[in-house]
């Protein structure tokens, strides 16, 4: 059998309910033409991505983590520059103001809606890296935008762009790992998102201050292009049935006429009546059924859109209250980010030594069988920390508190986000593994909604009520959506994925038979 193409069942990294049937395997399409299914040649098939080397797996994540870091350094950075812009265009509403930062999240929650389902028809490689020159060539024209209505309508079209890492960076998680190794890896993506914004405001506070705001468009538009030349030359498809596609089409070639003419070659994702308008129609809704149908999807969404929106409320007004309420000038008042940035990365490094651990643990006393309840545990700390993280960053700033006790609050928030980011994330990524893209981009999509319409309301609640007591009421939902979540999961989350048609089935670990069993 010629390229490793294989007439039997092979062994397979995804779920069986996403897999063509064994029974289909060999089969008469009709009388004298045969059917020739290719799969992965077993576990140690080299062309399969879970069997790469290390350094073909960590060089996709290093390149994709860095699409994912450079698109939130964007969607954060005009920030501090947000008040010279609207003096510049003449903009007087705090409302247009913040929506200069916020109209850019708000293209993520519709993108990865086409994207992710795009990169599970196309593959995650190529449906990323066109996004990302889309996200490029709208992020220079911001650079260049002679008025409000222009600026605005150029940062939602860099948006679309730029979505598409949030969502296909799961997928690339999920085939290159897995579940008991993706700890790290999911450690190391989930950092982009979040310390993309933090390292953002930074450097626009200083480019404002130094320079000219149309810097903040120009200088990430070059950082962003140096991360598409590696992407180009170096990011290879992770995808299983797009490489297996690629291994037919190899096949049919080498085949002689005769043989070509009489024998079907389909990969073992796919069925006989397989047609790219009906595979098109039901990928690109799959995303909106998830989110419609799912109770995982639709609690996790819930909770991450009030997290996400209250990250996005803090980037937006960290520069009102250390400009105004502690007169720092704006790129001293830009370093008030760092505690941020110091809390996701210490909460990072502690997860990724901590994750993958506690899951081969829970695994073990499982008897050898995994469960996606296992990434729960880091939810419990994260939605007790957040809520903390408000209420001591707000009172401060009410009372005029040393400004280090603020960034004492700012770092909890920070450290919390990550705890809750990573598990929510793994957790999705375990449950719906080869689906993972449509999961996290429905996901993403109400977290994004809500870091969009969180920071316009925020000036002002923040002038009615101050920051004490608006952070009060943040902090009070934080606490009702979240301490409960990770409890009612541990205990309710398998019945849940058993009636769930996307979600992985698990079987439970099976019992050793008696008769190999050694005396």
């Amino acid at each position: 059998m010629s390229d490793n193409a294989s007439l039997k069942q092979g062994e397979s990294t995804v779920p069986n309910s996403d897999r063509v049937p064994p029974s289909d395997h060999q089969s008469t399409k009709a009388e004298g033409e045969d059917v020739l299914i290719v799969d992965w040649d077993g576990h140690n098939d080299p062309e399969n991505p879970l069997n790469w080397t290390f350094k073909q797996k960590w060089s996709a994540i290093a390149i994709v983590s860095s699409f994912t870091f450079i698109s939130p350094v964007c969607s954060s950075m005009v920030a501090p520059a947000s008040g010279v812009i609207a003096k510049q265009f003449g903009i007087t509403s705090s409302v247009v103001t913040a929506m200069i930062t916020s109209i850019f999240v708000l293209a993520y929650a519709i993108g990865p809606l086409f994207l992710g389902p795009l990169s599970e028809i196309y593959g995650r490689s190529r449906v990323l890296q066109i996004a990302n020159l889309w996200f490029l060539v709208w992020n220079l024209a911001c650079g260049f935008t002679q008025n409000t209505g222009q600026l605005i309508s150029f940062r939602f079209l860099a948006g679309l762009g730029g979505s598409a890492p949030l969502s296909i960076g799961g997928g690339f998680i999920s085939d290159l790992f897995r579940a008991e190794e993706r700890g790290v890896a999911v450690a190391l993506y989930t950092l982009g998102p979040l310390l993309g914004p933090i390292i953002g405001p930074i450097a626009g506070g200083w480019i404002a201050e130094r320079s000219t705001w149309r810097w903040v468009f120009r200088s990430t538009t070059i950082a962003d292009g140096v991360v598409q030349f590696f992407g180009l030359f170096f990011l290879q498809e992770t995808y299983a049935p797009t490489l297996l596609k690629r291994r037919a089409k190899r096949i049919r070639k080498e085949m002689d006429e005769e043989k070509a003419n009489r024998m079907e070659v389909r990969t073992v994702y796919e069925t006989a009546d397989r047609h790219w308008k009906a595979i098109f129609a039901k990928t690109m809704v799959r995303p909106f059924r998830l989110m419609a149908l799912e109770p995982i999807i639709q609690v996790f969404g819930l909770y991450m859109a009030f997290v996400y929106g209250t990250f996005y409320i803090f980037l937006t007004t960290l520069p009102t209250i250390f400009q105004r309420l502690y007169h720092e000038r704006i790129g001293i008042a830009g370093l008030n980010y760092l505690p941020l940035g110091i809390g996701l990365m210490l909460a990072a490094q502690l997860n990724a030594r901590v994750l993958d651990r506690v899951y081969a643990y829970l695994k073990a006393k499982n008897g050898g069988a995994g469960r996606p309840e296992y990434r729960l545990p880091l939810l419990v700390p994260g939605s007790l920390i957040f809520p903390s993280g408000l209420l001591i960053a707000g009172w401060a700033a009410q009372k005029h508190v040393h400004w280090i006790v603020v960034d004492l609050g700012i770092g909890l928030i920070g450290a919390s986000i990550v705890f809750i980011g990573l598990g929510v994330q793994s957790y999705v990524i375990d449950t719906f593994t080869l689906r993972a893209a449509s999961a996290m981009a429905a996901v993403s999509c109400l977290r994004s909604l809500a870091g969009f319409g969180f920071p316009l309301f925020a000036p002002p609640m923040y002038e009615a009520l101050g920051f004490g007591k608006g952070n009060t009421i943040l902090a009070g939902v934080a606490v009702l959506l979240g301490v409960p979540a990770p409890f009612l999961l541990w205990r309710y989350g398998e019945r849940i994925r058993g009636a769930s048609k996307h979600a992985r089935k698990l079987k439970p670990p099976q019992a050793p038979s008696p008769a190999s069993t050694p005396p």
